[in-house]
């Protein structure tokens, strides 16, 4: 990008920025000039990431699934930094078994919609009122490839999650753009966080990665740089869409023309 301050003094929130995805995004605003504000639940790796970036950057820690903790974060943030005009609703996770639905549990089926899609409702609905009071804002929410695709193996519980996310960004959008408020939706697909570096064995590495046309696996900073876009002026003509950080795994159906 020409100019690396597109960003500069807008404040960043990013949920669920403590490692992974969410810390690379933390890094890639940063970078751009954001004032960012790192969240998670482990507040030593959250410090730890805060810590890394540039100043003025805000550690915090609260549950993104309860209104009223929301609610306190915002405060404090508004009290050291001033109101939220960008904000990456990352936060999220899959505990869903890629069980068939007959066999899966209620509570993991609870607990996976409230860590996601409440989640994000929850996140985006309490920085929104202060956006609309700006007539300005910046939203990306992110989705995954599980909810892009039907497939015998997913993690149901999950893909249902991420696929409400993205009609709901595109609800938010729709809602929001007469108040100058933006929000898209990012869906990766298998990312090597240090988690998936991990866990995943080199040979199934090796065997996901030919699954995809460009041969390789993303990186949390592949995420990021689409994150940067389109929560920046860059995109200011962008809103309500989804893009699939997925190395062409995820390819639109094109239909035959008669």
């Amino acid at each position: 990008m020409a100019n690396d301050q597109v960003l500069a003094g807008k404040v960043a929130l990013v949920t669920g920025s403590s490692r992974g995805i969410g810390a690379a995004i933390a890094r890639e605003l940063a970078a751009h000039g954001a004032r960012v504000v790192v969240h998670g639940r482990d507040a030593a790796a959250v410090e730890a990431v805060r810590a890394s970036l540039p100043a003025p950057a805000l550690a915090i820690t609260g549950d993104v699934t309860s209104a009223a903790e929301l609610a306190a974060m915002r405060a404090r943030i508004e009290a050291e930094l001033g109101s939220v005009e960008l904000l990456v609703a990352n936060a999220g996770g899959n505990p869903s078994p890629p069980v068939p639905v007959d066999e899966l549990r209620e509570d993991i089926w609870r607990a996976t919609i409230d860590g996601n899609l409440t989640a994000t409702f929850l996140t985006v609905q309490c920085f929104l009122p202060a956006m609309k009071r700006l007539g300005a804002g910046s939203i990306v929410t992110i989705s995954s490839a599980a909810a892009r695709r039907a497939h015998p193996g997913s993690p149901i519980a999950y893909a249902v999650a991420k696929a409400g996310i993205e009609l709901f960004t595109q609800d938010v959008a729709a809602q929001m753009g007469r108040y100058g408020i933006r929000a898209n939706c990012v869906a990766p697909e298998t990312i090597l966080t240090e988690r998936n570096l991990e866990r995943i064995p080199e040979a199934m590495k090796a065997k996901l990665a030919a699954e995809h046309p460009l041969a390789r696996l993303g990186t949390p900073e592949d995420v990021a740089r689409a994150v940067r876009f389109l929560i920046s002026d860059e995109a200011a003509w962008i809103t309500g869409i989804v893009v699939d950080v997925a190395g062409g795994a995820v390819l639109p159906a094109i239909s035959a023309r008669a």
